[in-house]
């Protein structure tokens, strides 16, 4: 029998913490250059159709992009983005009871799609704009917060850290408190290492996925989002379409540090390798 899903008619989103289901969160690119899946659902019919099928495959949570940030990739105005993302989020919002997330940099682009739907912000370059937190406290949504240094196009020409874990979570913090600030509770405040946003595949992404229980000890929700990413290609040399594999093994990895969400494209398989792992980490835990 399936572990049991959490009630996602509501759009509360306090999610509880271990012991709890490690969410899946499906991702829906509704863009023509986004790394893995750039160009496959660019119509609103062809992502909304893909969202359902994630829903029916096991995801949690629904994500929703009008922008590629794919190191080199180019900003688009906010008018083609909101044209891309709108349909879809009023689309799924009508056909499927999960939650859905708006992945953007621009607080305009999350008020429009909370309006039309989505309960969730997903602030894919952290809070740049502090009115991200200022729009998702205003409609009673989550934040997830994601860690970036430097714009998509050449984040990754040169990243450099210290110590790559003590300054994201420094960072992450930061903007943490402005989300609190602003009125969102602690535990519907999530944060996300950012792994492979101005980061370098060994000497930071690696490091972080390893020490990640640090960032979890800061008290709020983390999710990760390692699907397909390049330093997969570091580690392995697998190109973006052979890299599940790669992408199940972080995945297993960041539950067992006590992820509470994993941003994945392949649900099914996601679902089947969280649940192991989670199942794993709970057994530890009760042993202890």
């Amino acid at each position: 029998m399936s572990a049991p899903r959490p009630d996602m008619r509501s759009r509360a989103l306090g999610f509880p913490g271990a012991g709890e289901r490690v969410l899946v969160v499906g991702i829906v690119n509704v863009t023509p250059d986004s790394f893995y899946d750039g160009g496959r659902y660019t119509s609103a019919e062809a992502a909304i159709a893909h969202g359902l099928e994630l829903a029916e495959a096991g995801a949690d949570w629904l994500d929703v992009g009008g922008e590629s940030t794919r190191p080199g990739s180019l900003p688009v105005s906010a008018e083609e983005e909101l044209g891309r993302v709108v349909p879809v989020i009023e689309g799924l919002a009508k056909r499927c009871a999960l939650p859905i997330s708006i992945d953007t940099r621009r607080a305009e682009v999350a008020e429009r799609a909370l309006a039309a739907g989505a309960s969730i912000v997903n602030a894919v370059a952290g809070l740049r704009d502090p009115r991200l937190a200022e729009v998702a406290a205003m409609h009673g949504a989550a934040l997830v917060i994601n860690h970036m240094r430097g714009e998509p196009a050449t984040m990754q020409r040169a990243p450099g850290y210290t110590d790559v874990v003590h300054e994201v979570a420094r960072e992450l913090l930061a903007d943490a408190e402005l989300a609190l600030r602003a009125g969102i509770a602690p535990e519907r405040v999530w944060l996300d290492p950012g792994i492979g946003f101005g980061k370098r595949p060994r000497e930071h992404s690696v490091v972080l996925i390893a020490r990640l229980r640090e960032l979890v000890a800061l008290g709020h929700p983390v999710m990760v989002g390692p699907s397909r990413k390049s330093f997969l290609r570091a580690l392995t040399g697998a190109e973006a379409e052979e890299r599940l594999p790669g992408s199940l093994a972080v995945a297993a990895a960041c539950v067992l540090a006590g992820a509470r969400a994993l941003r994945m494209h392949d649900v099914a398989a996601a679902r089947q390798a969280v649940d192991v792992a989670a199942a794993i980490r709970d057994a530890g835990a009760g042993a202890s």
